[in-house]
């Protein structure tokens, strides 16, 4: 049986508890302290969790324990741009279509803005016209899995058949391939990160997130504020794209965040001034 970690260790192990955290407050924090950890001298040997992060009121970069980075960064994982630059990368989760889809690419053009959209084989299937469209505007579209399950505990052949059914749907339709992953609900483990990577995706977490797959209480005001407020330098963005606020507040979103002196990269900018791309296992 695996000793209990002690004192500055425990410290550690509960301060790389990292959580998916969409709404602050202690009984949120309570409810999703879902991640464990294994430790050997210190050294982290293993790690399961969902991903997430506390929002910040003052425009400073979340706070990732540095034990979670080592993680991420072993397996070139995005989550976050540099501080010392004041860019933004905004990306759309598309597990299924609501109708705003259209709506929010019309809104990007207006806008000048790139985005990243992460689809499911579902939606590749079902939605090809719209898929086609994302990647004819010059929008990245990543991989969201075939059927949206947790990676989180997946056996690696589950995970590779997962990721490769999406991405021959993709291929097939517009003669692309896909190079980011972002794991459903955020949650994730150590083989997912490893097996994402060996398969040649750079898996893609985010740093500015709310609970906007259900309607939000404030509705497009509060989508629009809750981004607005939580700005940082090097925010990934997360928006999905079922929810009505989040189509409907998209206009003001982009015209606050240029406002505010950001600008909009991809994710391509993003990978390419941080760690080298996996290569794919043959």
């Amino acid at each position: 049986m695996m000793k209990k970690p002690a004192g500055p260790l425990l410290a550690a192990c509960l301060a790389a508890s990292f959580l998916v955290l969409n709404t602050p407050g202690p009984q949120a924090l309570a409810a999703r302290l879902q991640t464990a950890r294994h430790f050997t001298d210190e050294k982290i040997v293993g790690i399961v969790g969902a991903w997430g992060v506390l929002p910040t009121q003052d425009h400073s970069q979340p706070e990732i324990p540095q034990g979670v980075r080592t993680i991420l960064d072993r397996y070139q994982t995005l989550y976050i741009g540099s501080p010392a630059e004041k860019k933004v990368y905004l990306t759309f989760d598309e597990g299924y279509e609501k109708g705003y889809t259209p709506g929010i690419l019309d809104t990007l053009a207006k806008r000048r803005v790139p985005a990243a959209f992460f689809v499911t084989g579902h939606y590749v299937k079902k939605h090809p016209d719209l898929v086609k469209r994302m990647v004819a505007e010059g929008h990245i579209v990543g991989n969201h899995t075939m059927t949206h399950p947790s990676l989180r505990g997946l056996a690696t052949g589950q995970i590779k058949a997962e990721l490769d059914g999406v991405n021959e749907a993709f291929t097939a339709l517009t003669g692309q391939t896909m190079h980011y992953l972002r794991p459903p609900r955020g949650e994730y483990d150590e083989n997912s990160l490893a097996t994402a990577s060996r398969l040649g995706y750079r898996t893609v977490f985010w740093s500015l997130a709310m609970a906007d797959w259900l309607p939000l209480p404030g509705g497009p005001a509060e989508s629009r504020a809750t981004v607005t407020n939580r700005l940082h330098s090097g925010a990934i963005i997360l928006l999905h794209a079922v929810s009505a606020d989040n189509a409907a507040a998209l206009d003001d979103i982009l015209h606050d965040i240029k406002d505010a002196g950001y600008s909009f990269g991809t994710l391509d900018q993003l990978a390419a001034g941080s760690l080298p791309a996996p290569a794919a296992a043959s």
